[in-house]
Parts: structure tokens; sequence; C-alpha cells
């Protein structure tokens, strides 16, 4: 993989001029960007895949879901429609995708609506929902809406300002693009990341003035969560179980199990991956899978004894209140 990625550099080279030229007409609005009436929060990312984009809208629904009207609006990647859907009670996750359909089954009470096109789907909204404040789940580079808010998540282990494009390097955006953050969050840092440390990271990303770069760790459910049980990790430390992982990034529910001491096989699959018949025979064939709660939403019902384990934001200081007032602030205009 390492010398793949080597040796398409040529490749990154081309992909990076075409990112620069469709961000240059943007600027230059050849290419025109809508704002609407509605406060909308863009969180993103400038690489693919693995910085915590859904529990961070998970963390945002939570703190505002009982004071405003939410919806959320995901392109919905993965699913096996087209257009405009809103989840309702019938939605499968074929149809929506499995991280609209992960919001849905735990926030039933605000709407989440799937469309490739952001500015009909927040007309739609407008419209038809007249929502108090719009979270638009990964388009931070669909820049056909400009959002009240940019929300930039990076993670600790791979900043964006130390990588390179696509397919050598990660980024699927210029580097530079951070410039139109308000927010920029580094996500997956130790729970114990020192002042020095943070400031090491802000001397690499080189924050403008005006943006508030905060830092979150990912705290880890200290339980199974099943269909019809919760059973502690702490069971489990006697006897092997099965790993399923259907995710960009694996490695930080890795080095979790590790640290608690939790011996498993890893079976590892790309993201949003749709399992197939075979495959979830040989799961069940298995005495126990964990998998993460994205995976769970594919394989509920389909695979006996799974679980998973929940993780959520936590940030490090102050930073929820920051980022709270921030986008309460957007709100009150």
């Amino acid at each position: 993989m390492w010398l793949l990625r080597k040796i398409s550099f040529p490749i990154s080279l081309v992909y990076a001029l075409v990112v620069y030229l469709r961000n240059y007409l943007y600027d230059t609005k050849v290419l025109s960007s809508r704002s609407f009436k509605t406060p909308t929060i863009c969180i993103g990312n400038l690489s693919v895949g693995g910085t915590g984009k859904t529990p961070m809208i998970e963390f945002l629904v939570l703190q505002f879901k009982d004071t405003y009207d939410l919806a959320v609006l995901s392109r919905g990647y993965g699913r096996k429609t087209k257009g405009f859907l809103e989840a309702t009670p019938n939605s499968k996750v074929e149809e929506i995708g499995d991280e609209p359909f992960q919001i849905h089954s735990k926030f039933p009470e605000i709407k989440v609506v799937v469309n490739e096109d952001r500015c009909n789907a927040i007309s739609r909204i407008e419209k038809e929902f007249k929502s108090d404040l719009i979270l638009l789940d990964d388009a931070f580079q669909h820049r056909k809406v400009t959002p009240s808010v940019y929300i930039l998540l990076t993670t600790y282990q791979n900043l964006y300002s130390n990588d390179w494009y696509l397919p050598t390097g990660n980024l699927r955006d210029s580097k530079r693009e951070a410039k139109r953050a308000d927010i920029i969050v580094v996500t997956k840092c130790s729970s114990d990341i020192s002042v020095v440390e943070q400031k090491i990271i802000m001397d690499k990303l080189k924050p403008g003035s005006n943006q508030k770069v905060l830092f979150s760790y990912l705290e880890y459910g200290e339980t199974m969560v099943g269909n019809c049980s919760c059973i502690s990790l702490e069971n489990f430390k006697n006897q092997k179980i099965t790993l399923v992982t259907g995710i960009a990034n694996p490695t930080p529910l890795l080095n979790h199990l590790n640290s608690i001491g939790i011996d498993y096989e890893h079976l590892k699959y790309k993201d949003h991956h749709f399992f197939t018949q075979k495959e979830l025979d040989e799961f069940n064939e298995r005495k126990v899978i964990l998998t993460t709660e994205k995976d769970y939403v594919r394989l509920k019902n389909k695979v006996e004894n799974l679980y998973f384990i929940s993780i959520k934001h936590k940030f490090i200081g102050n930073g929820k209140e920051e980022i709270e007032k921030i986008i309460a602030n957007v709100i009150k205009q």
C-alpha cells in the first residue's frame, strides 16, 4: 500500500490541480454559493473519513434538541437510493445510509434527511419543516452552500497540515481551505493531552485570529450493547471475541480494547461496507460479535450475539462551552 501511494504521486498532483481550480472558481464567484435563512452548521473534514463526524453530529444534537427544532442533512453515502428522502420509522439502512440511519434511530424526534443536492434539500427543509437549526453532515467541501458556521475536524494522529492529496495522501481538499473554518476540532486526542502538546499542534495548524481550536477525545462505553442486553466488557477479559469493523479508521477502537485487555480477532472491511450473506453466515458461527455502532445498524437482526460499543466526543477544558456558545449566538441572530 505504501509503495502504491508513492507511485501514485503524479496522479495526486493532477488531483491537487483540479481541487485548486474548483476552489478558485468559488472564491472568485465564477461558481456560486448560496446562503440560507435558517442557521446551518457544517461539520466536515479535509481528508477521507475517520475524523469522528457522526459522533460530533450526535454531540450537537444532544446539546440543542431540547431547545430547538433540529434537522440533520446528509448525502447518505453508500445508500442504494437517490434524491430527497426523509427518514421515517419504516426507513431501511440501505435506503438512507448507515450514518443517517444511526442518527435517526437514536434521535427519532428530530428530522433526518438525505439528498445529494444540499441546496435543494435545505430549501425543502425550510419550506416543509421550518427547522430552527440544520446540521450539515460531511459538507465542508460542498461549496454550493455557505453555512452559518463551519466546524472542521482533524485527527490528532493525522493532522491535515501534515497530509497530502489523494491518492498519495488522504486529503480530498486543499489544506488552505481550513481558513474557512470557524471552529477547528482536533479529535481522537489522548484524554490527558498536555497544554504543551496542544500548543505544538496549534503551531502546526496555524489558525487565524478568528478561528477557535478545540481538542476532544473519544469516550468509549463500558458495556457492550445488544438488542436485548448490555454486557460489561469486563466479562470478556478471559475469552476471545470477534471484532467486526467497516469504518475508515478502526485504530482508536483497537487501542481501547488493547488497553483494557480484551482478546479479539479483527475482521476488517472497508468503510460503509454492506455485508454479504456469506459474511453474515461466517459471523453467525462466532460466539460473540462486537462491532461499531455504525456497523451495528447494518448487521442488526442479521447476526446473533451482536453487540456494539458506544462512543462520544468529550472536549478538553471548556471546549464544550465554547462550541455551544458560538452556535447559540448564530441561532439568536
